[in-house]
């Protein structure tokens, strides 16, 4: 009896554990996990098992039967270490990748379609189809209460009026996406709409115009070269665009003769394989010129750093009042140079155009800001000196009454 006893007390106090105990307040719910095992041991038991003399001890058939039940989650193992190679045929011979995508063509070829279980018939519906939802009365009493009275004599204007006249007047109340573009813009400048194009016209292309190349430049170099170390005072515009073949000796020649040039006012230099050697004997030829005012070196060789330096003279210059170096052998000038080039043009009081495309807003809006700035203060100079040339000139008329 104190045996039963005995059990039947342990078998209660197991279900105890393993049932839900009730409060008045809360349901509280226990449950007793069991430990997980591996092959009857537990898991902790594994922690100090040498894996890798275990694995020295498998035979090579048994670690490729392993592989094959074990993924190394790792994703920096290459593809062959992480699955295995189960082929075992010998090679046939070397591979010939266009007779193996032709065979795979053939076989996608010869292959038949899987047959669909319920064909295609035209004009059967499947499934549910959507029906829009019915409209109340009060909706179509609203739509049909709308009324607009223009009046007998625009109805009269509006009956009468041919498809031409009412898309001119839809042009000029501004529904230009109604028409095309030939219609829009016939409108505008009272050109008469083209009569049969109507509201579905299409806009056809128009022909090319052909326009005749550029004559050669055959402005003499040399000789150009000699009026300008000899400051002719008729020399006032050289422009060296699009000549190819003009040596760096050329060049050299040209920058050394400006410093003692005082009539040279404008210098174009485009597409004339301008190098930053020869960039840089430019800018210090800029240093010390006294009345050049243009300056134009685009779509050439120079690099940003150099265009840095050919900015930076300008400040020494204070003549220059346009400079151009847009289209170089570098398109980005980054956000360094920018932002270098924009501290030297916010030094010049002088400079009023720079050609240079700047990538980055804040050196846009700045170089934009001074520029302005500057045409604006040499405006106000400009419109004082014209008042005191004016009030000086009615004082002298004035003297001479008298």
């Amino acid at each position: 009896m104190e045996t039963e006893t005995e059990t039947t007390t342990a078998k209660e106090s197991w279900i105890k554990k393993r049932t839900t105990t009730v409060t008045s307040s809360t349901t509280k719910t226990t449950t007793i996990s069991t430990p997980a095992k591996l092959y009857g041991k537990d898991l902790s038991e594994y922690d100090e098992v040498d894996v890798d003399a275990l694995l020295a001890q498998l035979s090579p058939e048994e670690i490729n039967i392993l592989a094959k039940e074990v993924d190394p989650d790792d994703s920096f193992l290459p593809p062959n270490e992480r699955c295995s190679y189960e082929c075992e045929k010998e090679p046939t011979g070397p591979l010939d990748r266009k007779k193996l995508i032709e065979h795979i063509n053939k076989q996608a070829l010869e292959t038949p379609d899987l047959p669909e279980n319920e064909p295609y018939v035209k004009g059967t519906v499947r499934g549910k189809k959507w029906l829009p939802p019915a409209r109340s009365e009060k909706d179509k009493e609203v739509e049909e209460g709308i009324a607009i009275d223009m009046g007998e004599e625009y109805e009269q204007a509006l009956t009468s009026a041919t498809q031409e006249e009412i898309i001119d007047l839809a042009a000029i109340l501004g529904f230009h996406s109604m028409m095309n573009q030939d219609q829009y813009h016939a409108s505008l400048l009272n050109k008469g709409q083209p009569i049969g194009l109507g509201w579905d016209g299409i806009t056809k292309s128009q022909q090319q115009k052909v326009y005749p190349m550029d004559p050669p430049n055959n402005t003499d170099i040399e000789d150009s070269i000699k009026r300008v170390k000899d400051d002719d005072p008729k020399l006032i515009e050289l422009n060296f665009n699009n000549i190819k073949n003009i040596s760096d000796e050329k060049l050299i020649q040209l920058f050394d003769a400006l410093p003692d040039n005082e009539h040279l006012e404008v210098l174009s230099l485009t597409n004339v394989g301008l190098t930053d050697k020869t960039a840089l004997l430019l800018a210090q030829a800029i240093e010390k010129s006294k009345t050049l005012r243009v300056l134009n070196v685009e779509t050439n060789f120079i690099s940003p750093p150099t265009i840095v330096a050919l900015v930076r003279s300008l400040l020494k210059a204070r003549t220059v009042e346009e400079f151009r170096a847009s289209n170089q052998r570098s398109s980005v000038l980054g956000n360094k140079i920018e932002m270098e080039i924009t501290e030297l043009v916010e030094k010049n009081s002088s400079l009023l155009r720079l050609g240079l495309h700047l990538e980055f807003n804040d050196a846009r809006h700045r170089v934009a800001a001074h520029l302005q700035r500057n045409i604006d203060r040499i405006r106000k100079d400009l419109e004082l000196r014209l008042q005191f040339r004016f009030f000086n000139n009615l004082h002298r008329k004035s003297a001479k009454i008298q």
